[in-house]
């Protein structure tokens, strides 16, 4: 009964987000509320303690919030100097093929923005490149959704696995974990392993749904003949993602992951290096279906407007730069990680107690990759780009309104979470668990061993409701790890397939997908794209369940606790 009333306020989420299309920034406000009046009615919480609670959620959501503002930051500032109008430019005469363009656009530059921005961007600068260089606007969204999965994980500098970490961290702490960063770098390479094992296959089935729906034979051929290809790009995207993800953790593998398959995958295109013979071609325009074509103007992204005279290194400089900042500070043997991953002044700020309720809260600022590289770097780029005061302005403007949304999303997504996780006896005047336990509990009881099949499903509806990977791992991380701890689960392999779960969502996401058809000009379309989207995602759930699902099966913890 009681674990039935501690899901009410997720299964509110899910009502109003996927039933009524309320956004994230208005769903979790009404959860975070839900959740404490069930706190006070149901577990007895004083307001007090609630209220200390929600305030240290709202405090402990700052870390992500200024990871998400430093990224779109720099992106934004890039666009309105010109620097990311330059480097668009550089794809569009790589090469004619659309497969290779699929490659090259839609996955390794939207990799590299993910890595580097996160939160929709990818699909937003891809897309839109595509349909230049001549994709069908419902076929450039398509692909942009579908193939912006693999790079979810390590979005925005790590953000979504980082989130997942942060959110069972005190649950680990607890259950004895000292080496906090192994456990970290522990859940990061689990992500990434079958992440890279399933990535070629995510690209041929991207590129098999191309041909066979948009191609001018209808057929997936022209896709089997690219498979040497698929498979070359999948390997220079995917040993960098895991060398990174094995020895650096979340921050690298995604960003580093795509320049170097960039790299790569652009000088094999020009030398002709396994690319294909024929040539794959999409029908005449005339003859394109009316739902492919864009039924709005398509909006032409604000990069490929400006007029800079900055050269192609140049506009490629500030991501150097975030690239040596990050390696140098995040590689022990240097020396600055031990220096600035602190929990004590200067180089963090934080409260034991409020309203004397204990909390424990510290903002690490000078390990916030928000703060150092990306504000820092985005503030160069004004003198090396000889920024004027109108596009700076225009820059923070911009970024302001897109961060707003997930703020706001981010504040209540994660004082609900610490309400979940803190309403237990030591808290309440009832004696009960927690909700978050009685939760685990009931899902544990409902579901037993074949929690397995359920944890990246978990994961994919948190993203389908929220918009967002890392949203999907606020709510539904120390739930997956209180489950796993339950049944007896290794829990490095379950938060796992919680942060995998988040990213393939990503394709299917309603969100996603009413961002990628404004910014295509498909609008209508949408329940279109969700239908096709669906084959692919549920097969990467499956392939999740079944690389990690085997794993555990097999008797496999890479982490026991306890």
């Amino acid at each position: 009964m009681y674990a039935i009333i501690a899901f009410i306020p997720i299964i509110v989420t899910i009502i109003v987000m996927a039933g009524f299309n309320w956004p994230a920034k208005i769903a979790l406000p009404l959860a975070w509320l839900i959740t404490a009046v069930v706190c006070f009615l149901a577990w007895k919480m004083d307001i007090v303690t609630i209220a200390a609670h929600t305030v240290s959620g709202f405090l402990t959501s700052i870390d992500t919030i200024v990871i998400i503002l430093g990224a779109i930051l720099i992106m934004n500032t890039l666009k309105y100097s010109g620097g990311m109008g330059v480097i668009n430019r550089m794809f569009t005469n790589i090469s004619d093929d659309p497969r290779i363009q699929m490659i090259i656009i839609g996955f390794m530059f939207g990799a590299f923005i993910e890595g580097a921005a996160g939160f929709g961007t990818p699909a937003a600068l891809a897309a839109p490149l595509l349909i230049s260089v001549g994709f069908p606007p419902l076929c450039a969204a398509m692909c942009a959704l579908i193939l912006n999965s693999t790079p979810v994980p390590y979005g925005a500098v790590g953000t979504p696995a980082s989130t997942a970490f942060n959110m069972v961290s005190g649950e680990l702490t607890n259950a004895g974990v000292t080496d906090l960063e192994a456990w970290k770098l522990g859940v990061t390479q689990w992500s990434a392993i079958p992440s890279a094992i399933i990535c070629p296959i995510i690209i041929f089935i991207t590129m098999a749904m191309m041909c066979k729906m948009f191609g001018k034979n209808k057929s997936i051929k022209p896709a089997l003949e690219c498979i040497p290809y698929i498979l070359m790009s999948a390997i220079a995207f995917c040993v960098p993602y895991l060398i990174c993800a094995a020895f650096l953790g979340p921050e690298f593998p995604s960003l580093i992951g795509g320049i170097f398959g960039l790299a790569v995958t652009i000088f094999t295109a020009k030398k002709g290096i396994l690319v294909p013979k024929s040539k794959f071609e999409f029908p005449e325009k005339s003859a394109w279906l009316d739902h492919w074509k864009a039924t709005t103007a398509v909006q032409e992204d604000e990069s490929m407007k400006v007029e800079a005279n900055i050269s192609p290194v140049m506009a490629w400089v500030p991501y150097g730069i975030i690239a040596i900042i990050l390696v140098v500070t995040r590689i022990p043997a240097i020396g600055l990680k031990g220096i600035l991953n602190v929990s004590t002044a200067p180089f963090a700020v934080g409260l034991k107690t409020i309203m004397g309720v204990e909390v424990n809260w510290v903002f690490k600022w000078a390990w916030n990759p928000g703060i150092l590289p990306f504000i820092l770097v985005a503030l160069l780029i004004i003198p090396l780009h000889k920024m004027k005061g109108e596009q700076i302005k225009a820059a923070w403007k911009e970024t302001g309104s897109m961060v707003g949304g997930a703020a706001i999303a981010l504040l209540f997504g994660i004082a609900m979470v610490q309400l979940f996780r803190n309403s237990g006896a030591a808290y309440n005047n009832s004696g009960m668990e927690s909700m978050l336990i009685v939760m685990a509990n009931g899902l544990a009881a409902l579901f037993g061993k074949a929690y397995i099949i359920v944890a990246p499903i978990i994961g994919v509806i948190g993203a389908f409701i929220s918009g967002s990977a890392t949203v999907s791992c606020t709510l539904f991380s120390t739930l997956q790890y209180a489950a796993a701890v339950k049944l007896g689960l290794p829990t490095m392999l379950i938060v796992a397939m919680q942060i995998m779960g988040g990213a393939m969502g990503n394709m299917v996401c309603v969100n996603n997908i009413v961002s990628a058809c404004a910014t295509c000009g498909t609008i209508g379309s949408e329940g279109r794209l969700m239908r096709s989207n669906v084959v692919p995602c549920l097969i990467y759930a499956a392939l999740t369940i079944l690389i990690l699902g085997g794993l555990i099966l097999a008797g496999y913890n890479p982490f026991p606790i306890g």
